[in-house]
């Protein structure tokens, strides 16, 4: 098998590809030939050192990734739902980008017929961390308003596709004109392109009484005026802060300080007058709540199944060829989701 180390974090060139003996299944584990690898932006900032959880769940040296797609290879004892050949969905807490993977049998998920193993692989990740946020924490309503930020990305694209199911109204913000009509397909009511006009005057006259959610991984940049666009009641879920790191995957700690000494600090005094809320989540921080992420999963794998939730747009790259497909997803020009081919 092939898998993709990084022995301690840096740059690009950290990236390194290892070849190693296939693993054989544990009791209650499957092994799972991939066939696709999805890429996060969250694989970059583990390569950079700067994953809380990289650094305390697991440490260096590791395999980034945390989602394939591909068929079963070997199950271990006391597996009674798996066999040879069933095409299924792996979620996994790092390890991703390899040829092959063992997980435990609660990580594996059958794969609706309608999806390539590409688009497969591309799911878990975003979809679920959407899903926690909009059923798990905002608890939508029909007929709310909310501005989805990078609209386009992954995250943003599955969090249009689900406030559409809940009869919401969402603002998609792009940072780039030819984003615009993907953020549209996803769902968006409407979409405020921020390299063509100014962010805020047009959420204004879109959403005169504030937005009752927005969906912030933009950091710095964003979430000072995030909260302050929030309606009464309104709700503010961060899960990034992609303005703070490298297009071009060097860190500049310089700037990386400044911007953690001007993020803001919310004021619970404020929030309490106001009776605006501010929420987060990071999936690979939600280990405790497996039971809620199977939940998850399977609703979200049911709608793709008939169709009410449509695949992303995938661009794929070599599995030894990673490093390219971090320099591509820290670009911010991207649509979609990536994936690694082994």
């Amino acid at each position: 098998m092939h898998r993709i180390v990084i022995q301690r974090p840096g740059g690009l060139d950290t990236l390194q590809l290892l070849e190693e003996s296939v693993p054989e299944p544990a009791p209650g584990e499957v092994v799972i030939a991939c066939r696709a690898c999805g890429v996060n932006y969250a694989d970059s900032i583990i390569r950079m050192g700067l994953y809380a959880s990289a650094k305390k769940l697991h440490g260096y040296p590791i395999t980034p990734g945390f989602e394939v797609a591909g068929t079963v290879a070997a199950v271990g004892e006391k597996v009674e739902h798996w066999q040879p050949g069933d095409e299924v969905i792996g979620l996994s807490l790092f390890s991703g980008y390899a040829s092959h993977l063992r997980l435990p049998a609660e990580g594996v998920f059958a794969k609706p017929a309608a999806l390539s193993f590409e688009q497969a692989a591309t799911v878990p990740t975003v979809f679920l961390t959407a899903w926690w946020m909009v059923h798990r924490q905002v608890h939508p309503r029909p007929g709310e308003t909310w501005l989805v930020h990078s609209a386009a990305g992954g995250v943003g694209s599955a969090l249009l596709q689900l406030a559409r199911l809940a009869d919401v109204q969402a603002i998609g913000v792009v940072g780039a004109t030819h984003k615009v009509e993907h953020a549209r397909s996803m769902g968006a009511q409407a979409v405020i392109d921020k390299s063509a006009g100014e962010l805020w005057r047009e959420a204004e006259h879109l959403a005169p009484e504030g937005f009752d959610a927005v969906f912030d991984a933009n950091g710095v940049a964003t979430l000072k005026q995030s909260y302050e666009h929030l309606a009464p009641t309104g709700r503010l879920v961060i899960y990034g802060f992609a303005s703070m790191l490298p297009k071009n995957g060097r860190l500049n700690w310089f700037k990386l300080a400044r911007d953690w000494l001007r993020t803001p600090r919310f004021n619970p005094m404020d929030m309490t007058q106001s009776n605006r809320s501010v929420l987060a989540a990071n999936l690979s921080f939600l280990q405790s709540h497996a039971p809620a992420m199977r939940e998850g999963m399977q609703w979200l794998l049911e709608r793709f199944a008939d169709s009410r939730l449509a695949p992303l747009p995938v661009e794929t790259f070599a599995l030894n060829d990673a490093a390219n497909a971090q320099r591509r997803i820290e670009s911010g020009q991207t649509i979609g989701k990536l994936a690694l081919i082994p």
